[in-house]
């Protein structure tokens, strides 16, 4: 790789990187073009990354989020040096420390001592000078005893905790982490975060890779956003997480003019009233809960359902502070009088965490006739914190007797993802004003 030759104000620079793969039908295929046996082409281009061109600057931290197979963890390994580019050229300026995949870069039948060691030296530090940083690697990883085991004893968490380690205790200009911090326990994530911060007020570089939109937002000043190989955009957090959360529940359609027209067909789209223009169910945009529990009479039946976040996009990804609506359309199989609609958010551990209805909010509907349908929404600010949340929505009512009754409940129906960048304690937040004022 080249220095970078203009200025020293840019740790990375990727110019017109693309990373082409081999696709062989047969095993025997390959052999037969590795042996150049044929000039007949026996296999197909597949392009896991085109044209990608950006630039991450001294001091910054860029996230970098898409889809599976968006090409994210590849324009890693292409800057790490772990894999080389098709076509395009890189520029890196600072001594790189990545934490890829779990395990990278250690050899499973040495022990953790061993490991550090090596590491170290492939980063090109001397013996002397990794014997200097040991006592901060053992001490930020904290595995006791098993640092002097063979690594391929570990756990998954040992693993990531020994990587991060030293990652970031062999003073990196540049470090890339991808994905990884997500295998630690809640303590350990929140100390690395913590070195993240830390590095930021040093003036280091952190490319960081994560599905974790609350952390990319909280701590990444700029994002790029990857689709299908391609970089779609880059800008600020919250414009790209939003950007993101369309191409989630975007139609194939979109993408593809997204990726043809660039990003602006997808910052255009509109709603046309609640139904879609090309008339897709709300549904459709979710991925559906396959476990879900679903029982009633169906004289009332919910036939579609939704999320909204403030800009009307729909989405199950939602940021905290910010107004949400939770709508569905229901129809009435028989006449039914005073029915109640419902919804509640679980957390993952099954505990309903809030909930309201139609009745509590003294929202009433007399009587639904046969045949008859209904748009059911409620509009809420998310005071969550961030984290997933299971949804909930139903449709009951009381008969002659005063017996509940369950038309339709649909339990566990959505995933929910909260992105925050800034938690309390518990399930909510207070939102409280502080003062500190001297006595």
């Amino acid at each position: 790789m080249d220095n970078l030759k203009e200025t020293n104000d840019y740790a990375i620079r990727v110019r017109g990187v693309s990373k082409v793969y081999k696709l062989y039908k047969r095993n025997r295929d390959r052999l037969i073009d590795s042996l150049g046996l044929t000039r007949k082409k026996l296999y197909e281009d597949h392009y896991a990354l085109t044209d990608i061109n950006f630039d991450i600057k001294t001091g910054e931290s860029v996230g970098i989020i898409g889809t599976n197979g968006a090409g994210k963890s590849t324009i890693l390994k292409i800057i790490t040096g772990v894999l080389k580019p098709t076509e395009g050229s890189l520029d890196i300026n600072g001594r790189i420390s990545a934490l890829l995949e779990l395990g990278a870069g250690f050899n499973q039948e040495y022990t953790g001592i061993e490991n550090i060691y090596l590491n170290g030296t492939m980063l090109g530090y001397s013996k002397e000078e990794i014997d200097e940083k040991l006592d901060d690697i053992l001490a930020f990883a904290d595995i006791g005893e098993f640092v002097y085991q063979p690594v391929k004893t570990y756990s998954s968490g040992m693993f990531v905790r020994l990587a991060f380690a030293v990652a970031i205790n062999i003073d990196p200009e540049i470090l890339i982490v991808d994905e990884a911090l997500s295998v630690g326990d809640v303590f350990f994530q929140a100390k690395c975060y913590k070195k993240f911060e830390d590095f930021k007020r040093q003036g280091k570089t952190i490319l960081f890779v994560s599905h974790d939109l609350s952390s990319i937002r909280k701590y990444c000043d700029r994002v790029i956003l990857f689709n299908k190989g391609h970089k779609l955009a880059e800008g600020e957090p919250k414009e790209m997480i939003d950007l993101y959360k369309k191409i989630l529940t975007g139609s194939k359609e979109d993408i593809a003019k997204a990726e043809s027209m660039g990003v602006d067909a997808l910052k255009d789209k509109t709603k046309d009233g609640f139904e879609d223009k090309d008339n897709k169910t709300w549904r459709s945009h979710f991925d559906v809960n396959p476990d879900r529990v679903v029982y009633g009479s169906k004289e009332v039946e919910i036939v579609d359902f939704g999320i909204e976040d403030e800009t009307g996009n729909l989405t199950s990804v939602l940021s905290k502070d910010a107004d949400f609506t939770i709508k569905y359309k229901v129809r009435f199989n028989e006449d039914v009088k005073n029915p109640i609609f419902t919804y509640t958010f679980k957390n993952v551990k099954g505990l309903e965490v809030t909930g309201t209805n139609t009745l509590i909010e003294r929202q009433y509907l007399d009587e639904g006739k046969k045949g008859e349908e209904y748009f059911v929404s409620f509009k809420q600010n998310m005071n969550l914190q961030g984290g997933d949340y299971l949804l909930s929505m139903s449709c009951t009512g009381y008969d002659l007797e005063g017996n509940l009754k369950a038309y339709h409940r649909c339990y566990d129906l959505l995933s929910v993802t909260v992105i925050s960048d800034k938690d309390t304690v518990g399930f909510y937040d207070m939102y409280s004003e502080v003062s500190i004022e001297k006595a």
